[in-house]
This record gives structure tokens, C-alpha cells and sequence, in this order.
């Protein structure tokens, strides 16, 4: 009697079925690219993050009867969504991406390497007379204005995650640019960024000092925050545009969900390697 496992077909029809969770996420993001409001100049940013989703009610974080990763309908349970992690936890995540650096750049390592820079810069946000939200980042060296921007929320999905120290949220933004709003900020962010970037990918490592010029009595705050974002906006949007033409070739059709796959395979990544130390 043979009892070697013989060669396996992907199903009777000898493909992989679709796996319904990442076209959920590229058919959400692919929703919010094609419905935007139209703003010359604009860009288009898709991050994930990490963080916690608690009750809004008992502050606890969310309990439901799932056993795995799950993505929630918008809006229809009352939580929020905490990205801060401790200084414990981004210590490790430093030095696991900073270990990875490494090995990637070995000739052997399996894939691209990753790429590393240090940025500091300094967030200044205005309030206009309408109520928006206007976004100046400086160099913090040497103060040298690098993008003036309103940041238009397009939508979130949050993603409940009971086997893992967290959960993630993916959001969907369009980033405008506009002229330099008058008079003083509200309240001031200072950065202190590590980005690793891989292939069409970076993950920002983030230490941020807030205070809150409305009360300036106030102790600054201080977070920490992980997150992968899509690199190139331009590239995003040509192959959202090209998704299910059947005038373009296959490889261009299918473009669009093989980079949210990536998108979402990194993001699990950091997710599995998240320790129990989110907090404390």
C-alpha cells in the first residue's frame, strides 16, 4: 500500500478559488478609488495600521463569536479604533524590521531587499473657517515646508483579529494639496519616522509628540504607531483603471488585486509578529 501523498490538483478544476477576504479589500478599495470627488492634483493614499478595535461603550477590546480574522461591515458595530502601541512594542518592531534589513540584502534571501531612511519632520494643523482640517509638514531640521495638505477621509474596514495582540484598520484617503492656511495651528505633531520600503510598499515606524496649542499647559503626548502603505499612487490608480478590462491583457486585468494581495499578505505579516506587550 502506498502511503505518499501523490501530487494534488488546486480543485476539479485545477485552479485556486479567489480568496474572498482580499477581493473584499480590493473591491473596497477599488470602490472608494472609482467614487472619490474629483480634485485636481489630488492623491490617493491606502495604508493599513495596526492597532486595537475596543467597545466605545466599556473601553475593553472588541469580543466576537469568530475564531478568525474578520472583516467588519462598516458601521455597524460601535467601536473605535486605537493605533497607539507601547514603547516596548515599538522597540521590537524596530528591531525585527531592522534584523530583516539585513538578511534581506543577502544574495541568498528570497526576496527584493528592503530600503531604510530616517525622517523627522514637524505637522502643524489648521482649522479653517469652514471647519476643515489643513496638514503643513516641515523638515524639522531644517524647516523647509514639504507638502500643505487636506486629508479627505474616503472610508475605513476594520479588520477583527481574535488570535493576534491586534487587529488592523485599512483606510482609504485622498490627500489635497492647498495653499498655506492663515493664521496659527491648533495643534503641532512631531514625527520621528522610520520608513522601510519594499517594492511597492512602505511600512512607517512612528514616533509622534503631540501637543495641543489650545491647551498649552497640557503634557505633550507621546505615540507610537505602525503602518504599511501602497508607495505609488500613480500606479495605484492606473491598474484600479485597468481591473476587469477585458480589452487589456490578463497580467494588466489582474494588476490591481495582486498588489492588494501584497498589500494585505504585509500587513498580516506585521499583525502575526505584533507580541502580547501592545500596551504595557
Amino acid at each position: 500500500m502506498n502511503t505518499n501523498l501523490p501530487p494534488l490538483s488546486l480543485s476539479i478544476l485545477g485552479v485556486e478559488p479567489l480568496d474572498e477576504f482580499i477581493r473584499e479589500i480590493a473591491d473596497f478599495v477599488h470602490h472608494m478609488i472609482v467614487t472619490r470627488p474629483v480634485h485636481p492634483d489630488a492623491k490617493v493614499e491606502v495604508e493599513a495600521k495596526l492597532g486595537i478595535l475596543r467597545d466605545r461603550t466599556s473601553g475593553q477590546r472588541l469580543m466576537l463569536p469568530v475564531l478568525v480574522e474578520t472583516i467588519l461591515i462598516p458601521n455597524e458595530v460601535d467601536l473605535r479604533f486605537e493605533s497607539n502601541m507601547s514603547l516596548t512594542q515599538h522597540k521590537h518592531f524596530n528591531t525585527m524590521l531592522n534584523d530583516l534589513k539585513l538578511i534581506s540584502s543577502q544574495p541568498s534571501h528570497p526576496t527584493s531587499p528592503l530600503e531604510y531612511t530616517h525622517v523627522k519632520v514637524i505637522d502643524s494643523f489648521y482649522s479653517t473657517e469652514d471647519r476643515e482640517k489643513i496638514r503643513v509638514t516641515r523638515e524639522e531640521k531644517t524647516n523647509t515646508v514639504l507638502e500643505i495638505t487636506r486629508k479627505i477621509r474616503l472610508g475605513d474596514l476594520n479588520i477583527y483579529s481574535p488570535k493576534r495582540a491586534v487587529d488592523w484598520r485599512v483606510s482609504v484617503s485622498l490627500e489635497v494639496p492647498v495653499p498655506h492656511p492663515i493664521g496659527s495651528p491648533t495643534h503641532v505633531r512631531r514625527k520621528d519616522r522610520i520608513c522601510y520600503s519594499h517594492e511597492e510598499f512602505n511600512i512607517d515606524l512612528t514616533q509622534v509628540h503631540s501637543n495641543n496649542n489650545a491647551a498649552p499647559n497640557a503634557p505633550t503626548e507621546v505615540l507610537h504607531e505602525l503602518e504599511v502603505e501602497i508607495a505609488r499612487p500613480g500606479l495605484l490608480l492606473s491598474t484600479a483603471a485597468k481591473r476587469g478590462d477585458p480589452n487589456v491583457s490578463e497580467l494588466d486585468r489582474n494588476a490591481f488585486d495582486e498588489l492588494i494581495r501584497s498589500f494585505v499578505n504585509n500587513a498580516r505579516i506585521l499583525v502575526k509578529n505584533a507580541n502580547d506587550g501592545w500596551h504595557t
